[in-house]
């Protein structure tokens, strides 16, 4: 089974903010492929289905973002997941904005959310999707982060979280490389 986890902070206070970019793609998915993520389990809300061919469970932690850790812990640990089979989606302020970046394994660079993830399993060794949400030019990076999207942008961010979405799904099909080499770009 593979364990595709989208950060965010729930509540209708962080529903259209730039943190929450991994939940908008979890619903996207969930949309595509006709799961229901409902189901109220492991500090998450979850859905069970099939994409590509693949047993899946979606997840939404609500934790709040420094947080998620304990949601991804509870889930790995519970169905003793190979973590090649966990993919986290969220959103990135190194990378440009609407800029979507696959990886295989790697630090946490500056997202509270990922850092604490690594911290709890102890590993960094799992793929993720990053959405890339720029950097406010000065300014507080808090207010930034949970802040919403203008107009202008909100067209180009509603491609890239169906790109992101495509990009799991890619790599459910046809795997890694080949996703890289199709999303990092």
């Amino acid at each position: 089974m593979y364990v595709i986890v989208g950060l965010g902070n729930p509540g209708k206070k962080y529903a259209e903010t730039r943190h929450n970019l991994g939940f908008k793609v979890i619903d996207y998915l969930a949309y595509r492929n006709n799961i229901e993520v409902k189901k109220i389990k492991y500090k998450a809300l979850i859905g069970e289905g099939m994409i590509e061919g693949h047993r899946v469970m979606l997840v939404k932690p609500q934790t709040f973002m420094n947080l998620s850790g304990q949601s991804v812990m509870e889930i790995c640990n519970y169905y003793k997941i190979d973590l090649s089979k966990l993919i986290v989606v969220y959103d990135d302020i190194d990378i440009d904005f609407a800029k979507i970046r696959i990886r295989k394994k790697g630090s946490a660079g500056t997202h509270n959310g990922m850092k604490n993830i690594i911290y709890l399993l102890q590993r960094d060794e799992f793929p993720r999707v990053r959405i890339g949400i720029g950097r406010p030019e000065k300014g507080d990076l808090v207010n930034f982060v949970v802040g919403r999207f203008n107009e202008k942008e909100k067209e180009d961010i509603i491609l890239s979280i169906r790109s992101a979405a495509e990009a799991v799904e890619n790599i459910l099909g046809e795997g890694m490389d080949k996703a890289m080499s199709n999303y990092n770009k």
